[in-house]
């Protein structure tokens, strides 16, 4: 599902316009990234936690070149599913 599909599916569902959701997605998107960046966890009660985890410093192989790398610490983005999401996906008879 796409940015366009799940906001034609908001505009089926309600009475709200295409521009007015395409703006709130934006919107959201916009704050969850600039809150990350900042060190700041995303709780939304029901479906999950946007948070970021601390990568330790390592070192990695290029087998190309034969050479050995460090890799710096780094933080990445993680998104943990709430128990209710988790169980509404395992409790779903689809399968891929």
């Amino acid at each position: 599902m796409t940015k366009a599909d799940i906001i034609n599916k908001i505009a089926s569902e309600t009475d709200i316009e295409k521009s007015q959701i395409s703006k709130t997605i934006e919107a959201f998107m916009d704050i969850a990234k600039d809150s990350l960046v900042k060190g700041e966890n995303i709780y939304l009660r029901g479906f999950g936690t946007f948070e970021i985890k601390k990568r330790a410093e390592k070192k990695a192989r290029n087998i190309s070149k034969n050479i050995t790398m460090v890799i710096p610490p780094h933080n990445i983005p993680f998104f943990n599913p709430s128990r209710q999401f988790i169980e509404k996906v395992k409790s779903s008879n689809k399968l891929n």
